[in-house]
């Protein structure tokens, strides 16, 4: 028996679960392994230095499954911006047909994307910003709750109130990110109103993510207190794990007259990638979510799909149905 949604019809996979976009992790190894289990691997863009690097990857990625798989574009606000316009235009060229979105006015890849058949799923933090990609043509959104790695906004809304009041307002399939990680999460995202899962900081904790053994077993052992909330007072939050470099980041942050030109020489990108590389877990930062309380082990994607596949059916057929059959019998 398999759970069947809006969202799995909607793109062809087994399973309604979406391995998130994560910079320096979303490589072909990852994407492959979770698409050949059933689940949306999803490639990112922004990793491969150039356009011609990413349509290598599709490529490499392609040899590596025969099932969907998708790429991730985040178009974020920056004085010298990436060339959007190129990378959009070798994930079209290379034939992909499944991109994930986000970030700031997508509205001209979204355009463009749609004109060419791809299936666009945005993703989001608010159910006002849902709606206005809905109206703006995207085929599925992924909402952010509160408890995610990486940016959930400013709004602290947690996934059981923002997984609900987006799906009331949505008509377009809709998965759920944020704190998920196992079949529970699952279960409770279906009950909730939402069409399937996102999951980021889970698939970095498995045998295929392309980073280092002690960061995946530093997750391990994290709990759910383990992350810190940075740039808060830049209005650009961000959820990462708690080391020595987010310490330091919330730190100076708290300063009075603190400026983020206080805290770039910590934050940068390539210091987060070489943590990620080398597994040294001072070298900057980690970006990881609340999950990382639920997460007990290493297994593989396919592993790991399975048992949330089977551990959500149990919940659902077995030990919800026995509480309403328990209750009519009363």
């Amino acid at each position: 028996m398999g759970l069947r949604t809006r969202f799995t019809e909607l793109v062809g996979i087994e399973h309604p679960i979406v391995q998130g976009g994560m910079m320096w992790v979303g490589r072909a190894e990852l994407a492959a392994a979770v698409s050949n289990a059933g689940g949306l691997g999803i490639l990112t863009a922004l990793t491969q230095p150039t356009p011609d690097d990413l349509r290598r990857e599709i490529d490499r990625c392609r040899k590596m499954t025969d099932k969907p798989f998708g790429v991730n574009l985040t178009i974020l606000p920056s004085v010298s911006p990436p060339p959007y316009a190129e990378y959009r235009r070798a994930i079209i060229d290379s034939g992909v047909t499944i991109v994930e979105t986000a970030g700031h006015r997508p509205q001209e890849h979204v355009e463009d994307f749609k004109a060419n058949g791809v299936t666009v799923i945005h993703k989001c933090t608010a159910v006002r910003h849902a709606l206005s990609a809905e109206r703006m043509g995207v085929d599925a959104i992924s909402i952010d709750g509160f408890e995610c790695a990486g940016h959930p906004g400013e709004d602290d809304i947690p996934g059981l109130i923002l997984i609900p009041a987006a799906a009331d307002k949505l008509t377009i399939p809709m998965i759920a990110s944020g704190g998920f990680g196992d079949g529970r999460g699952l279960a409770a995202a279906l009950a909730l109103g939402a069409d399937g899962i996102n999951m980021g900081t889970r698939f970095c904790a498995t045998v295929e993510a392309p980073i280092h053994t002690r960061v995946k077993e530093f997750i391990v052992d994290n709990d759910e207190r383990g992350t810190n909330l940075i740039f808060r007072k830049f209005h650009n939050t961000g959820r990462v794990a708690k080391n020595s470099v987010s310490d330091r980041v919330v730190e100076i942050s708290a300063r009075d007259g603190a400026v983020f030109e206080d805290i770039r020489p910590l934050v940068s990108g390539a210091k987060g990638r070489t943590a990620l590389e080398t597994g040294d877990l001072d070298a900057g930062l980690v970006w990881a979510g609340q999950v990382q309380g639920l997460i007990h082990d290493i297994p593989t994607c396919a592993e790991l799909v399975g048992r949330i596949v089977r551990d959500a059916q149990g919940i659902i057929v077995s030990r919800l149905a026995g509480m309403v059959a328990d209750e009519v019998a009363a």
